[in-house]
């Protein structure tokens, strides 16, 4: 099923690195309310893939793009990949969310008063800090500088946390895990926006402004960002209706957290919510599970069916 990376670890390596990494494992399913179901994908998807990416590291900072649908798992990945990596390879792995780069709420707000309404709601190219993006893969592929600092955004509020409250990480960082629902992915045909495609496009884009700015974003320096990224693995979501029934898992999940339901979303909201990325999901899904150096095929039941390696 994906013999590439059955390969790289023999049945006793396996053997070894699930006994040393059995207690760690089962904190973690605990820590994500993980079943006992998912403890067998750690043999069959994680820790392979986990040593797939260890053997393209070499000297110098690797950059892996891990791009997914909402709801489809990619932040779950990347948290369990660091700790694999970290634990059994001993690299020092930084994740970083392009949710963690967000422009400011002022400066969102000035986009949407300036170009169109729709840019006040975080998330589609064009409301991220890309040039900082830029500045620190830049500086952890180059090794400018000794240190850097990461944004802090708080979602609970929708802002940035002011400077001195970002977090401050040294450059001693082998691998990076960059993730987020867009990440790695390519603009449309000019032509291909000029019909809606879902309500919201429909009745607050029907001059296709705001679609049109996104897109020319994503064209822009988002392309500059994403060539920073060595390889690019993907979670291949069965189809839109699934990204909004995990999504609005993700929601309920958030408010048996939280008493406050104040920032959480009733399932007519989400609907919304989630037309937002619609297009450029839907265009992820058709062009890049060619390109994907890793393709992992989600099934209905938000099971990974197997990986394809390029």
């Amino acid at each position: 099923m994906w013999p590439e990376l059955h390969k790289l670890l023999s049945d006793n390596q396996i053997d070894e690195f699930d006994k040393k990494f059995s207690d760690k494992l089962m904190e973690f399913m605990q820590g994500e309310k993980l079943d006992v179901a998912f403890k067998s994908s750690f043999n069959r998807i994680y820790l392979p893939l986990s040593k797939w990416v260890d053997s393209k590291h070499s000297s110098t900072p690797l950059i892996i793009g891990i791009n997914g649908a909402q709801g489809s798992g990619k932040s779950t990945l990347s948290q369990l990949l660091k700790l694999i990596l970290e634990q059994l390879f001993n690299k020092a792995v930084l994740h970083l969310s392009i949710d963690d780069l967000y422009l400011s709420r002022e400066h969102r707000f000035n986009l949407a008063n300036t170009i169109h309404p729709l840019l006040k709601v975080r998330g589609v190219p064009g409301t991220h800090n890309v040039d900082l993006a830029i500045q620190i893969l830049d500086d952890i592929k180059k090794l400018n500088k000794s240190a850097i600092k990461l944004p802090v955004f708080n979602k609970a509020i929708d802002d940035l946390l002011p400077e001195d409250q970002w977090e401050t990480i040294s450059l001693n960082v082998d691998i990076v895990l960059f993730e987020g629902w867009c990440v790695g992915a390519k603009p449309e045909a000019l032509e291909s926006l000029t019909e809606p495609l879902n309500k919201l496009e429909e009745i607050e884009d029907a001059d296709a402004c705001w679609r049109t700015y996104v897109n020319k974003q994503l064209a822009g320096k988002y392309q500059e960002l994403f060539s920073h990224i060595d390889y690019l693995v993907m979670l291949k979501v069965p189809d839109m209706e699934s990204v909004f029934e995990w999504r609005n898992l993700q929601e309920d999940k958030l408010k048996q957290k939280n008493e406050n339901s104040e920032h959480t979303m009733t399932a007519q909201q989400l609907e919304r919510f989630i037309m937002h990325f619609e297009r450029i999901t839907r265009q992820c899904l058709r062009e890049m599970p060619d390109r994907a150096d890793v393709l992992l095929d989600i099934d209905k039941e938000h099971q990974i069916t197997r990986i394809r390696v390029q």
